[in-house]
């Protein structure tokens, strides 16, 4: 991923020098066990890391030769830690090597990620308490609808991103396995203790069973559950983006000092930052079909899956982190402006509360289709010439038979639209 959309801890991660790094650890716990069983001297694996050197310039160019990156690897490692390093990768296969440290990547990229949705989480929670009970217009289809607050729409997003915490945890246990099973996947040259053993030291469960690499519906779950989350991210910045425009304006992104909004109009305050984000979450969901696409190999293993996973992997880790960050920021400094939401929820003179009339009909007996009637005809009233809801409803001579002007004005009353908003917190907030 380019720098623009990336940060040093997450991109230190999916490193050549991080990646080589993992390879030697998980190719000394495989000595050291082997050690434990008899089957390498004793001290081997201690001989073998006091010398052995990364050198990313010297494994690339044995690469070049041998067209093989865990070869060209080895080659380097033994060039510094001599005769004992011929007891490193002994019953191995490369997919071993391979298989495992991505694992161990995407492990040490969720302990980021993971972070980052707490933080966003915690975010969440402190502007929906803050604002639980500053009312706004809720809306369908972009139209005005009922009353609600600013809090229980903040409160959606925590309980969504909530619900993303939950099943990125899962996606974590999903791939928090290691495989050193050797070729095919059967032991054959290596005693399965071997692999019981660096799974332990690595923090990880040995797979289940492997065909010479570990199944990639595994990483599906994984990576799905990234476009899940950007999914999330989008949606709460498309929310921002359409309150903060000019006619609306019941939100707006921070702006900087000396922030510039448009090379041409220096009156405009844009929402880049959210903008941004939905570009983003569009790139971690197209990774979605070739993690799918990656579950089906040849036999017990081919390596289609293995270019896609070079580029998918840290890229759809580095954008998730880089849009949760992001996102914490846009909703940490979020600007908000409660005399604006009062402003639109006047706009139509209490005719959001339209629902509540026709209701309150049905109880004292009317159908609920002459109810409906009712309450449209006097709406469609305040559509044509804006005048006040309430004052064109006392003037109906058919609905007073049903509600008198108290009752209208009850349940015209913002409170009877918000009356459930500490239920709401309840369940969210328990």
């Amino acid at each position: 991923m380019i720098p623009r959309y990336s940060r040093a801890e997450m991109t230190d991660v999916w490193s050549s020098n991080s990646k080589f790094k993992i390879w030697l650890d998980i190719e000394l716990y495989a000595c050291e066990a082997m050690e434990k069983l008899g089957t390498v001297p004793k001290g081997t694996s201690k001989k073998i890391r006091s010398k052995a050197k990364i050198n990313e310039k010297r494994i690339d160019q044995i690469e070049k030769k041998v067209k093989h990156d865990v070869i060209a690897f080895l080659t380097t490692i033994s060039e510094y830690a001599g005769l004992p390093a011929r007891f490193l990768h002994q019953g191995l296969t490369s997919s071993d090597i391979l298989d495992t440290a991505f694992n161990v990547q995407l492990k040490q990229s969720s302990v980021i990620i993971e972070k980052e949705l707490l933080n966003l989480l915690k975010s969440l929670k402190k502007i929906a308490i803050k604002h639980k009970n500053t009312p706004c217009i809720g809306r369908s289809h972009g139209i005005h609808a009922e009353p609600t607050t600013f809090g229980v729409k903040m409160a959606s997003f925590y309980a969504e991103f909530r619900r993303n915490y939950k099943r990125f945890l899962k996606a974590i246990e999903e791939i928090n396995v290691c495989a050193i099973s050797g070729a095919v996947g059967n032991y054959a040259n290596i005693d399965p203790r071997v692999e019981q053993y660096v799974a332990k030291k690595l923090g990880m469960k040995a797979e289940t069973i492997s065909t010479q690499i570990i199944p990639r519906d595994r990483h599906a779950v994984y990576f799905n559950t990234l476009a899940v989350i950007a999914s999330s991210i989008e949606r709460l910045a498309t929310e921002i983006r359409h309150l903060q425009r000019t006619e609306v304006l019941e939100v707006e992104e921070f702006f900087s000092k000396g922030q510039k909004g448009s090379s041409a109009m220096p009156h405009k305050r844009n929402p880049v930052l959210t903008e941004n984000l939905t570009g983003l979450a569009r790139l971690i969901r197209g990774y979605t079909v070739p993690a799918l696409e990656n579950i089906t190999l040849w036999h017990e293993r081919d390596i289609s899956h293995s270019s896609v996973e070079r580029i998918m992997a840290p890229d759809a880790n580095i954008i998730i982190d880089f849009a949760l960050s992001r996102m914490n920021n846009v909703i940490s400094n979020l600007v908000i402006y409660p005399k604006n939401m009062k402003t639109n929820l006047d706009r139509l003179k209490k005719l959001p509360m339209s629902e509540g009339l026709m209701l309150a009909m049905t109880q004292k007996g009317l159908s609920r289709e002459n109810a409906y009637k009712i309450v449209q005809r006097n709406a469609m009233k305040v559509w044509k010439t804006n005048a006040d809801f309430e004052i064109i409803l006392n003037k109906d001579e058919e609905l007073k038979n049903y509600l008198s002007k108290k009752e209208i004005s009850k349940i015209l009353d913002l409170k009877h639209a918000a009356r459930r908003t500490d239920y709401i917190f309840k369940k969210v907030f328990k």
